[in-house]
């Protein structure tokens, strides 16, 4: 996005008072980040503004000053926008190369933006701000994943399909519930984002270096122009120091993306020839090189694989920051690369994940062919445990049921009513009706169950905590 041309003129160092000897060119490179936090140019130039205007406030600053600084800034930020930023040797980071080049602009009184102000405060609200950004667009996707599983739910609500547990075919499902199965973890994920918001929009800047702004800024006017929802850091130590709010993004990213992993893991399977309850549309799968035959679902292998990544990413976090010392330290530094990361890999796996959702073709022919009889074992006992009979019982009448079927190598259902009356005396002519898979679906009609007016019943209360949330959130 920005121009990386390089002028001869080194920019000043901002901390370079009391040095005077030169640094090493290899620690140069080693120490900068702007390759890293340019991306958080333009969350850069917001908190200046907002700072401007509270040094004005404070009366730090004319007026007059700080709107010179203020549409300095603005003319810094069309020159991002436009590609058109020139980056200068020196410009060690996004704080030091935006205000050299304020100052370019508006001349000394850019000099003035810095009072009061460390980079410690600053970068620890530009990158508040950023993130705080960046999880609000993931919400809003996340929240597009969900309604496209309601929607698919909701439409094929009829289709039934076997489910599994320990991978061994357990019980009649539907697609739908499946389907709910997952929007109900993403949906944790979205409620825990939402919790996580106010704690990423805390406001750090005015806590200056360590120990607060000798200026008297008003810290509750600029949480309110910089949108912190979350208000102000209590303390400036801790301010400057805290970076729990991109662990626990990293967190959320990690723990969504083992929910979508699961998920990926289900269709490559149901996805594979044996299985072929789905089929991946052409725009998220890819061939063999070798074997013709092949469609192989690289966009869930994908996401399965970024999820073992991201879990790397939270794990550098937490080890950067355990061993740093109160207060600032620049290991902190190395946090950035691991979540921009992070945030940029879970944008894109919700988005294919959405994108494979939407295009997926189910079979149901075959889903049906993955039901057997054997799976209505337990809605045999049940049959029993409605005549009375204690369930541990029934448990082992119906285990018998099942083992006369295996030695005689023949569906259970095809058991006859003498047959199972040979087990016990209370199996009458209506156990026929056991062997409905639909039946015994319905049958589980309890509150999120496996029933068709349950699934239904889970359909509608996600739309209802879908349309809360998305007016919660608009009208904040």
């Amino acid at each position: 996005m920005a121009a990386t041309a390089q002028d001869t003129e080194a920019t000043p160092k901002l901390w370079g008072g009391r040095f005077t000897g030169k640094v090493d060119p290899l620690m140069e490179k080693f120490n900068a980040s702007l390759p890293l936090d340019k991306r958080m140019w333009a969350e850069d130039i917001k908190g200046s503004q907002a700072y401007a205007k509270a040094l004005a406030k404070a009366d730090i600053l004319t007026q007059d000053e700080a709107n010179t600084i203020v549409v300095g800034l603005d003319k810094v930020a069309s020159e991002w926008t436009a590609g058109e930023f020139v980056v200068k040797p020196g410009d060690e980071d996004i704080h030091t190369a935006n205000e050299r080049r304020l100052t370019e602009l508006v001349g000394a009184v850019g000099g003035k933006l810095h009072t009061g102000r460390s980079r410690n405060d600053q970068v620890a609200t530009d990158t508040r701000l950023w993130l705080y950004a960046q999880l609000l667009e993931i919400r809003a996707s996340l929240q597009e994943l969900i309604a496209v599983a309601t929607n698919r739910a909701e439409a094929e609500a009829d289709v039934l399909m076997p489910g599994f547990t320990h991978l061994q075919q357990a019980q009649t499902v539907r697609w739908g519930h499946w389907l709910m199965s997952h929007a109900a973890g993403w949906q944790r994920d979205d409620m825990r984002v939402r919790d996580l918001l106010p704690r990423v929009a805390t406001l750090p800047l005015g806590s200056g270096a360590l120990a607060g702004n000798p200026f008297l800024v008003d810290r509750q006017f600029l949480a309110q122009e910089l949108g912190m929802i979350g208000g102000v850091c209590p303390n400036s130590m801790d301010a400057v120091s805290d970076r729990d709010f991109v662990a626990e993004s990293l967190f959320f990213a990690s723990l969504h993306l083992v929910h979508l992993s699961r998920w990926a893991e289900d269709l490559i399977i149901y996805s594979s020839g044996l299985f072929g309850f789905v089929q991946c549309s052409d725009a998220y799968a890819t061939g063999s090189s070798l074997m013709p035959q092949k469609k192989n679902p690289d966009a869930l292998e994908l996401i399965r694989g970024k999820a073992g990544k991201l879990q790397g990413n939270l794990a550098g976090v937490l080890a950067v920051l355990k061993g740093t010392p109160t207060t600032y330290n620049k290991d902190f530094q190395e946090c950035w690369e691991l979540m921009f990361d992070s945030v940029d890999a879970l944008h894109d796996c919700i988005r294919i994940a959405t994108g494979v959702l939407s295009t997926i073709k189910i079979k149901p022919e075959r889903m049906m062919k993955g039901l057997s009889a054997d799976m209505l074992a337990t809605d045999l006992a049940e049959y029993l445990v409605r005549k009375g009979v204690p369930f541990r019982e029934t448990h082992h009448i119906s285990g018998a049921a099942v083992k006369m079927a295996e030695d005689r190598g023949i569906p259970l259902n095809t058991l006859t009513v003498a047959d199972l009356q040979s087990i016990h005396p209370l199996f009458e002519d209506d156990v026929v009706m056991v062997w409905d898979y639909s039946a015994s679906a319905d049958a589980r009609d309890t509150e999120g169950g496996a029933s068709k007016r349950s699934l239904l019943q889970q359909i509608e209360k996600m739309r209802t905590y879908l349309k809360a949330e998305q007016a919660a959130a608009a009208a904040q």
